[in-house]
């Protein structure tokens, strides 16, 4: 596996809970979670919400939980939300990455429940999972618990989620079957397209390592042959330790490294400090964990053909 974490994730709590964003295909404004004319689908962030607009099309009305901007790992969901849960017809969520989600959806009665993380194959990333990088670290942190949840940024495994739920909206609601399973191969097609595209994009390149504060890209890293070296865990804004710093300056002479990716949902301060450290750049490379006005993109796929631009510059496409 060519995957790095090195500093342990603590999830931080947040301390207000969030209302409903609608993200339905047909509307941005907000409306109640149930009882519309559609099939009423309350997905839990942004890479869930999007699959259930683009298999469901016209046939359903999409509620996520998160708002746009919002960090998703920090989500507490509010009473009211846990009560417009029960009125929809389903939900689509991805369990341990919003443990407030998933409480809610075990308490609630809802018909159909979707977790994508049973549709495809989820892995343990952490400390020594592999990668040639691995002898450059002089300092061995806890591995990070728990299975990598961030399945959407592989497009191979996101489309294997893709199938499941279409097959879920299909049982659901078999008046529009139809239309979800043309759906959904038009979807499944797609990020086939943007798999070659990746694959193609990375076949070549001058190092296959890059540095990130977030450790989200580890599912992507093993697809396509690089290495990800992990500022943080799950904790993208947490303040790297000079011996971190060290290791990172040692490590990027070592494999030609760069540039240090940061998010646009949190802070770019701390990739701009070791980089300044390590005389590196620094870039965006977008989790998408929500679309915002600072996106480099409009949605999932813009934003992942962006995503392969900076790796190809970081990384020096031959």
């Amino acid at each position: 596996m060519n995957v790095r974490r090195l500093i342990p994730a603590t999830a931080v709590a947040a301390t207000t809970a969030l209302g409903l964003a609608t993200l339905s295909a047909c509307s941005g404004e907000s409306a109640a979670a149930g009882n519309t004319d559609k099939f009423d689908v309350v997905a839990s962030f942004y890479p869930m919400a999007f699959l259930a607009e683009q298999i469901g099309g016209d046939h359903v009305h999409v509620t996520s939980l998160t708002e746009p901007g919002q960090e998703p790992h920090d989500l507490e969901i509010s009473a009211k939300q846990t009560a417009q849960l029960q009125e929809s017809d389903a939900v689509l969520y991805l369990k341990n990455l919003q443990p407030s989600v998933d409480d809610a959806v075990a308490q609630s009665e809802v018909k159909t429940k979707i977790d994508a993380a049973s549709l495809t194959s989820l892995e343990k990333h952490g400390n020594e999972v592999g990668g040639h990088a691995a002898e450059h670290d002089d300092h061995k942190n806890e591995e990070l618990a728990g299975l990598d949840p961030h399945i959407w940024l592989d497009p191979v495994r996101y489309s294997q989620v893709a199938e499941g739920v279409g097959k879920a909206f299909e049982k659901a609601d078999p008046d529009h079957a139809a239309d979800y399973k043309k759906n959904t191969a038009a979807l499944v097609k797609r990020l086939g397209d943007l798999n070659t595209q990746f694959k193609d994009g990375l076949a070549n390149t001058k190092t296959k390592v890059f540095v990130t504060t977030h450790a989200a890209f580890g599912y992507l890293a093993e697809r396509y042959g690089l290495t990800e070296e992990a500022i943080n865990g799950l904790d993208p804004e947490s303040e790297p330790s000079a011996a971190r710093v060290k290791d990172l300056e040692k490590m990027a002479k070592a494999d030609g490294v760069t540039t240090v990716f940061y998010e646009t949902l949190v802070s770019d301060k701390t990739a701009k400090t070791i980089a300044e450290d390590s005389d590196l750049k620094t870039d965006v490379l977008d989790p998408i964990e929500g679309i915002t006005k600072k996106s480099r993109g409009k949605d999932y796929f813009s934003v992942m053909e962006s995503n392969l631009k900076a790796l190809q510059n970081a990384l020096g496409t031959k």
